[in-house]
């Protein structure tokens, strides 16, 4: 199965085609912002480097937790080439991805962390690349006493894994390629629709009062 994945949701700007989970084109960027601006070009330069879109079988875009912008930026863009090319969209969690990002694949128990700032990460645990728990967005003094009241010998990955492991080293903070190719084979569609992963809500919020209008 050939595969377009696209990640904006954490650090970087991440589009690859594959196929079996073989990295065939790849254009990735490691970017805060300014992936409206960067992604249509990395697709189009990762589809020409293996012949075209008619064979993408599949679409996979990262849904979060993440970047707010970013992760509605790769999500409008994968529905509407889906919608464009009539190929399915797969949502696929950044933890979840992260999991299957660690070095000889999501074997054992897996924490990943990934920095939220305000004192908080978001936190889910996996068991041979399956959640465990449910993803919740939670301080770094609970994250830190949920897993240190469980005794499995964690392997770690995400940003803010180093929050609760400093010793921990070589952490994977973005997903790979064949690690959201490999979800985005596997995952059903109808089951892992290409919605946002809101854990907690945005930083932004509505104005109290419209244009004109006096204080209260």
């Amino acid at each position: 199965m050939r595969t377009l994945v696209i990640d904006t949701a954490l650090g970087a700007c991440t589009a690859a085609v594959c196929e079996g989970g073989q990295v065939m084109g790849l254009r990735s960027e490691v970017m805060a912002r300014g992936h409206s601006e960067r992604l249509g070009g990395f697709v189009r330069d990762a589809v020409h480097d293996t012949g075209g879109l008619d064979d993408v079988d599949r679409i996979g875009v990262t849904i979060g937790p993440g970047s707010f912008t970013g992760l509605r930026v790769g999500l409008a863009f994968a529905l509407g080439l889906g919608q464009a090319l009539g190929r399915p969209v797969i949502g696929v969690s950044s933890l979840q991805a992260l999991a299957w990002s660690l070095g000889g694949g999501p074997s054992g128990p897996v924490a990943v962390v990934i920095d939220a700032r305000r004192g908080e990460v978001y936190l889910q645990t996996f068991m041979d690349g399956e959640a465990i728990c449910d993803a919740r967005a939670v301080s770094i003094e609970d994250a830190r006493m949920v897993l240190n009241n469980d005794s499995r010998p964690w392997r770690w990955a995400g940003s803010g894994a180093g929050l609760l492991a400093p010793e921990a080293t070589t952490i994977v903070t973005e997903p790979t390629a064949s690690a959201l190719a490999k979800l985005t084979e596997r995952l059903d569609p109808a089951s892992h629709p290409a919605r946002p992963l809101y854990l907690r809500a945005p930083d932004a919020t509505p104005p109290t009062r419209l244009p004109g209008q006096a204080r209260a």
